[in-house]
């Protein structure tokens, strides 16, 4: 490379003011690069990096923007000017860079999904891969376009704390529910948690979609969000690690309080369920529905029955309310309440829980017979 001309000419183009020799300098550049990118070393990649962040600095938006379409797909791209156009605030100058530039770092993703437009969380939702990092940030400031694009990105991986947001975000959003059900990542709690929001519509989508599943659509609301409950733990290994877990430690030493209360301190949705369901000899889809449901009533009845101490059911309650948090009032009001209920009236109550499970589900009524009466 000669390297000397070059800044000889850099420092003219520079200097004379014309938008039109910049640009022209910028070209030549450019294509010197591109020509020579895969040979060409990081020390001899860092001197086009300052080149280009002078010239980038004194051009029109025209000439950056495609400066980017020309530099976005480019592996080895000066770094410096990347991050430069990346920051861009015209989205045609940053919108390239955004979606395709291996040179844009989780840092510089989360900063712009952070700070940007719309606009630029768009781009950035269309990238190949995307972290937890950054899905949080989309899914978190991201508008209905943007998160309906990252939902849709099989290279996107998302937190526990960014599939809580996304489900709470489908509400009044058959279309959203739809595409964060259909993902096979989600983790089973947070299925169980969009089944319980989705309307009947999303639900027998998803159980159109899932052979599994399919027979549930027949039943009434409940049934269908039951049968897709039940459906979900038998397809979720999930599901089946925990079980023979819970099962392996019940065949050593029976399942007891201090099983229960570190499955809950653990945050083990599925093994603090199961195990509550062995203790309170109860079936699993009520202490799912019990766990899930925003009331509490049902999980001190469990715990009760169970006869739990207050720390346990302190530690399932937040297990419980962790997607959604408690307030310490909150969690004090229903602890008094525990200490107030009767063991033989929690009996009672979870006895009826118990039959209204294992009762046969009633065929659901005709339109005709419906509306006659």
């Amino acid at each position: 490379m000669r390297t000397i001309p070059l800044l000889d000419d850099l420092e003219a183009a520079l200097a004379s003011g014309s938008n039109a020799r910049r640009i022209e300098m910028l070209t030549r550049i450019t294509d010197l690069f591109i020509d020579g990118a895969p040979r060409f070393s990081e020390d001899q990649i860092s001197l086009f990096d300052d080149v280009m962040v002078r010239l980038v600095a004194a051009i029109e938006v025209k000439a950056r923007a495609k400066l980017a379409c020309r530099l976005a797909p480019i592996t080895n791209a000066p770094t410096a000017v990347m991050q430069m156009l990346a920051f861009d605030d015209d989205i045609e100058v940053a919108e390239p860079v955004l979606a395709q530039s291996e040179r844009i770092g989780e840092r510089e993703l989360v900063a712009t999904a952070a700070n940007k437009s719309q606009q630029h969380l768009a781009a950035i939702a269309k990238r190949e891969s995307l972290s937890e990092a950054v899905t949080d940030v989309l899914v978190q400031r991201g508008d209905r376009d943007v998160v309906h694009s990252v939902v849709k990105n099989t290279g996107a991986r998302f937190s526990d704390a960014g599939f809580r947001m996304l489900v709470k975000r489908t509400a009044d959003d058959d279309a959203l529910a739809t595409e964060v059900g259909r993902r096979t990542d989600i983790p089973r709690t947070h299925f169980l948690a969009l089944l319980e929001k989705a309307s009947s519509a999303v639900r027998a989508r998803l159980a159109a979609e899932n052979p599994l599943a399919a027979a549930a659509v027949e039943g009434v609301v409940a049934e269908v969000v039951g049968g897709l409950r039940s459906n979900a733990r038998n397809s979720s290994p999930d599901f089946a690690a925990a079980q023979a877990a819970v099962e392996r430690q019940n065949r050593i030493r029976p399942i007891g309080e201090d099983d229960i209360y570190q499955y809950a301190r653990q945050r083990k949705f599925e093994e603090t369920a199961i195990a509550l369901s062995l203790l309170c000899d109860t079936p699993i889809d009520v202490v799912e529905r019990a766990l899930l449901d925003p009331g509490a009533e049902i999980v001190l009845i469990l715990a009760k029955v169970a006869g739990l101490s207050s720390t346990t059911t302190k530690a399932i309650l937040l297990l419980r309310a962790a997607d959604r948090g408690i307030s310490a009032s909150d969690l004090e009001r229903a602890l008094a309440s525990f200490n107030r209920l009767q063991p033989e009236t929690a009996r009672r109550v979870l006895g009826f829980f118990r039959t209204r499970v294992k009762k046969p589900a009633e065929p659901m009524l005709t339109p005709a017979v419906a509306i006659n009466g």
